[in-house]
């Protein structure tokens, strides 16, 4: 399963040995100090670096993600501060994913179910969403955001549009940019998995509980593609 991964680029081999490494240290550390030296190993430039971008590749299949790796996922520190924050025009740039599955409910209608996430600080729940960073592409910053904060793995589909909006603590406004990202995992262990809390709902059940207008559209628009390819 792993040699399925290496391919032609030295740095995919590069990586593909990286993480082997790191699978192969996780197994001689004792549990006594395992997360002690992980922690010190996996930072999040790491992650970004190497992780992520091997997810979003797509040249590794989805069965590719052994429980070893997912264990270290939740040791990846997620991103913090604004020093790589892109900016348009004076606007913060967000972007975010709508993760979501097809019910198993019988029917020959798709009707999908969409993940939302706890707000890390107050009320509601929301889809994951964050900064777009300057080392990284729109797709690539909204896959790391949900792996991050809601510990879904998938593909990440055509952007779903561009909204404005408030920020709630300062008087400035955010350029927000959704994707679609259709789940095919989900993690048991993840970076945010102590501070966030995630629950599938119906696309109805999701429009009553998320408090954003904006992602509301972006949901809108989401359903709106599903119902015009059945």
């Amino acid at each position: 399963m792993f040699m399925s991964v290496i391919t032609s680029s030295s740095q995919q081999t590069h990586q593909f040995l990286l993480i082997t490494s790191l699978l192969f240290l996780i197994n001689k550390i004792k549990k006594t100090n395992k997360r002690i030296v992980m922690g010190l190993l996996l930072s999040r430039s790491l992650a970004c670096k190497f992780f992520y971008p091997l997810l979003f590749s797509k040249k590794v299949h989805n069965d590719f993600f052994p429980q070893q790796l997912e264990n270290m996922m939740c040791l990846v520190s997620p991103r913090t501060g604004r020093h790589l924050q892109r900016y348009e025009q004076g606007c913060r740039q967000v972007v975010g994913c709508i993760p979501y599955r097809y019910k198993k409910n019988g029917t020959q209608e798709k009707e999908i179910e969409v993940l939302l996430i706890s707000a890390q600080k107050g009320s509601g729940m929301q889809f994951p969403k964050g900064s777009w960073e300057k080392d990284e592409t729109m797709e690539q910053a909204a896959l790391r955001e949900t792996i991050e904060e809601a510990g879904v793995i998938g593909s990440v589909e055509s952007n779903l549009g561009k909204w404005y909006y408030k920020s709630k603590r300062q008087p400035t406004m955010h350029e927000g940019y959704m994707f679609p990202l259709l789940v095919s995992k989900e993690l048991d262990n993840w970076p945010e998995m102590n501070i966030r809390r995630r629950k599938w709902l119906t696309v109805d059940e999701a429009k009553e509980i998320c408090p954003y207008a904006w992602m509301k559209e972006a949901l809108d628009e989401l359903v709106s593609r599903q119902t015009n390819s059945i």
